[in-house]
């Protein structure tokens, strides 16, 4: 919101805003942070005691930004252990609570649209490489569906070979933000970041083996439109763009939004 009053030339507003979030992210970091846990409590209590749960949830906090980089390194590091990643994506809650069950639907399951905000988190935070192993999960989780249709959700069972991942019983399919988590995903691994006031778009691609070369065309920023196409050489991503219509600067640079 701080960038939107900015634009609109409200800079006492944004400069607020700013400082808010600033004070909130102090207060953050010193209530819910659970050092022996490596790790964000899921939540407070009604005595605001710590509830030491690991779920999927502080991957929402890394792309929101919140969390110190130190600690989000830790988070990420969690989020890719064995008991929260088994192969088709982040379970909702850790393997090792006693209430894990990876048919039901909080308690161990796997949201497309979930993973799909947890890796730009892991993006924002310089982890592409985590990223796209996300990406690649939902990917060819949703390769084994009919018409690549991502459901709301299915079962967090370990991945093996030959095997598909277990759809949950009940499970809107098609649904509207598991579809959305392919352009998460997308904007995860191609570092996409639109800056219309100011006519730029900030671009920072990291693709995956498994994914060579990608071509986005009528992607639109404020007025313009442009061609982004993004390729492997080597290990390195390069990319080229070409404005279609409009004016528009693309740049490079380290993906870090708001």
């Amino acid at each position: 919101m701080a960038e939107a009053f900015e634009a609109l030339g409200e800079r006492e507003r944004a400069a607020e805003l700013r400082q808010k979030a600033a004070d909130l992210q102090k207060r953050f970091e010193e209530q819910f942070w659970c050092e022996e846990l490596a790790y964000y409590a899921y939540a407070l209590d009604s005595k605001k005691r710590l509830v030491q749960s690991v779920v999927s949830n502080p991957g929402h906090l890394l792309w929101s930004g919140i969390p110190r980089p130190d600690r989000a390194e830790r988070v990420v590091r969690r989020l890719m252990e064995p008991d929260m990643w088994r192969g088709w994506g982040i379970r909702t809650l850790s393997a090792d609570h006693a209430s894990y069950n990876p048919f039901l639907y909080q308690l161990g399951a796997v949201w497309p649209h979930d993973n799909g905000i947890i890796a730009l988190g892991f993006k924002r935070y310089g982890f592409g490489d985590e990223a796209a192993r996300v990406a690649e999960a939902i990917t060819e989780a949703a390769s084994n569906l009919v018409s690549f249709r991502l459901p709301e959700l299915y079962a967090g069972t370990e991945r093996r070979p030959n095997t598909f991942p277990v759809q949950y019983l009940g499970a809107n399919l098609p649904q509207a933000w598991a579809a959305g988590s392919v352009f998460h995903l997308l904007r995860a691994m191609l570092g996409l970041q639109a800056d219309a006031p100011n006519g730029c778009l900030y671009v920072d691609p990291q693709l995956p083996d498994w994914l060579t070369d990608v071509t986005l065309r009528k992607l639109t920023v404020g007025t313009a439109r442009l061609t982004l196409h993004c390729w492997r050489e080597g290990a390195r991503t390069c990319w080229d763009a070409q404005v279609d219509q409009g004016s528009l600067e693309v740049r490079e640079k380290p993906w870090n939004p708001w």
